[in-house]
């Protein structure tokens, strides 16, 4: 069985959906690697991407063809502006070029270049694209890529090699878990805990985990401060900022994101205003997402709004509660 690392469940991307908007877009960044590592970037002379299955049938409403040109143009999920998402890839649409890895300009028109094969699959798995790659010291550059769930990414041919990763309290169910926490003396997070650092050091760890909350945090601020339809052509108008707003009141003033959660904590709580705040969160997460935002795959993209929503309210109001906490409750 492949040992995972906590950051492989929790990834920092663009929604809407891990498996056909992060993966492939991840495909398209693995395939420009392949095209860095053998000094071909600079000579492509063509482009085509073909999506298949499942990929090809829910491909336009999930942005596949909006994450391949993104990925295709050498952006990062993690860190490209969201602002600019939308316009690389209507540039891309309108000017029938795109700029493969950042510094080759290529003839591109998605029209004719991105392959919607609605009736065919690949035996893998339903979620396959195939990159081709001509260029003109030899035969094209081929390689298919499927994107299997949680924006894991698996290349046709490729060999597994999740056994290499050596945990020193390998878990494979759950009774496995709760013989270590006895064993150890453990929580569960410290099992964990002791199985990454053998990945990576504690003060990574730390880090990463606090920057997967700062995004977290961040998506669900600015979803709850945002109004209007979502993107998609269903006309579904946004939820979560009338829900803040009503919950808060007219009277309450806030600059940011920590002065905004001093303001929620001066309501009364109970178990209904629990429950509203809770919902509220995550459905700011789950807006943030399909509105082309930037949240963390937790562990796929269409359930990323329940862990930051019961962490957010476990931040705001269980006594002592600090930001430290992160690293416990992942």
């Amino acid at each position: 069985m492949e040992r995972i690392s906590v950051f492989d469940i929790f990834k920092i991307g663009i929604g809407p959906s891990s498996s056909h908007t992060m993966g492939p877009w991840r495909a398209a960044l693995m395939f420009l690697d392949l095209l860095e590592s053998e000094g071909l970037t600079g000579k492509i002379s063509g482009l085509d991407v073909w999506l298949y299955g499942s990929l090809a049938k829910t491909g336009k409403g999930h942005g596949t063809d909006m994450a391949v040109i993104l990925g295709l143009s050498g952006k990062d999920p993690e860190t490209v502006p969201v602002e600019d998402v939308g316009e690389i890839f209507n540039s891309v649409v309108s000017d029938h070029w795109i700029l493969l890895g950042g510094r080759k300009k290529l003839s591109f028109d998605p029209e004719l270049n991105i392959h919607f094969l609605y009736d065919q699959m690949l035996p893998f798995h339903a979620n396959a694209l195939t990159f081709v790659a001509s260029h003109d010291d030899g035969h094209p550059v081929a390689k298919t890529y499927y994107s299997v769930g949680g924006g894991f990414v698996v290349q046709e041919g490729q060999p597994d090699h999740g056994e290499s990763r050596n945990m020193p309290y390998p878990i494979d169910n759950g009774e496995d878990l709760r013989q270590w926490c006895e064993k150890l003396n453990l929580s569960v997070s410290g099992v964990v805990f002791e199985n990454e650092k053998a990945l990576r050091s504690e003060a990574s760890i730390v880090g990463g985990l606090q920057k997967l909350w700062q995004v977290m945090e961040a998506c669900i601020f600015a979803s709850c401060h945002k109004e209007g339809i979502l993107p998609g052509g269903l006309s579904v108008q946004r939820r979560a900022a009338g829900m803040a707003k009503k919950l808060l009141g007219p009277d309450d003033h806030y600059e940011d994101v920590k002065t905004w959660m001093n303001c929620i904590r001066t309501k009364p709580q109970t178990f209904s205003s629990t429950l509203k705040w809770l919902s509220c969160f995550a459905l700011a997460v789950n807006e943030e997402n399909a509105a082309y935002g930037r949240i963390v795959t937790a562990p796929t993209n269409g359930a990323a709004g329940v862990i930051p929503a019961v962490l957010m309210y476990h931040l705001l109001f269980s006594p002592e509660a600090k930001q430290e906490d992160v690293v416990t409750f992942c």
